[in-house]
């Protein structure tokens, strides 16, 4: 009875610090997926916000530029304007400044204009070229479109080398995870192996001896993925909690992405790295068991 209950105990405690470790890793993995995820909606976030300006020729009356803004918003690449009358426009440029233009130079140095907002598809150099070839076409009261190429432009090329980035270190902790994975389940059924050599002997079936590692490493996945989930959900709701303006970011889909992510590695791998173990020590001969 002794021996037995040391037998269920070291089961319990292999169990136990087989999902603790494979916690450990899936949550390393989640945590790349989460920041691989987010870095998208970050860089769609930083590109819906640069905007560029439609400076309004002063002969154009206000129905007609609410009638511009009006169908600028019905075309596909615009996610929102703002109309901008000369007035605002001295308000805001006053209270910038500290000092009112129009006092000493007797009128109104500033023009109309609607702020352009782009759908971050659209944000790029080439494209808005293109519109503002397009929206010249569509009012010759158009003074000029203004917009920042070269910080466009910049803003671009780092997002496209910050995923590269993200995206190769995911491959390798993915790599890095699996290895991590595989050794801790290898090294728990390398304590088993005279047992599954014991059930050979016994005439037990190939499928027999694999089904209750399998379904115990199975369990290990659940475990370790539900608890590595519980963590990255906690985290994300502290990060929202502190800065709200990041619930753009780190939002409700991206956060299920990650958890279905995390939980299906941690499934997949825990049961295949069992099966490849399992397999091993089914094929080896008795005397090479005491040499590994």
């Amino acid at each position: 009875m002794k021996g037995k209950s040391n037998s269920v105990s070291c089961f319990d405690m292999q169990f136990v610090t087989s999902s603790i470790s494979t916690t450990l890793v899936l949550l390393l993995l989640g945590m790349v997926v989460f920041f691989v995820l987010t870095a998208h909606n970050l860089s769609v976030y930083v590109k819906e916000n640069i905007n560029f300006s439609i400076l309004i020729s002063d002969d154009m009356k206000e129905s007609d530029i609410l009638k511009l803004q009006k169908r600028l918003n019905a075309e596909p690449f615009v996610k929102e304007t703002e109309y901008i009358s000369k007035k605002q426009a001295l308000k805001e440029q006053t209270e910038a400044m500290g000092t009112d233009p129009q006092e000493f130079l007797g009128y109104n140095p500033f023009t109309a204009s609607i702020e352009v907002k782009l759908h971050s598809a659209y944000a790029n150099s080439d494209s808005i070229a293109k519109i503002e070839k397009l929206i010249k076409k569509r009012s010759t009261n158009i003074q000029e479109v203004l917009y920042q190429k070269d910080l466009i432009d910049a803003v671009n090329d780092n997002i496209r080398n910050i995923s590269l980035l993200l995206l190769g270190l995911a491959l390798i902790l993915a790599l890095i995870s699996f290895a991590l994975i595989n050794n801790t389940i290898r090294l728990t059924i390398h304590s088993q192996r005279f047992l599954i050599h014991t059930m050979k002997l016994v005439g037990a079936s190939w499928g027999f001896i694999r089904r209750p590692f399998l379904r115990r490493n199975f369990w290990i996945g659940v475990l370790a993925a539900v608890i590595a989930d519980g963590i990255l959900w906690g985290a994300a709701y502290w990060l929202v909690s502190y800065e709200p303006e990041l619930v753009n970011i780190v939002s409700t889909d991206v956060m299920l992405l990650v958890s279905a992510s995390v939980l299906v590695f941690g499934i997949l791998i825990t049961w295949l790295c069992a099966l490849f173990s399992i397999n091993k020590y089914l094929k080896m001969k008795a005397s090479a068991l005491y040499y590994i």
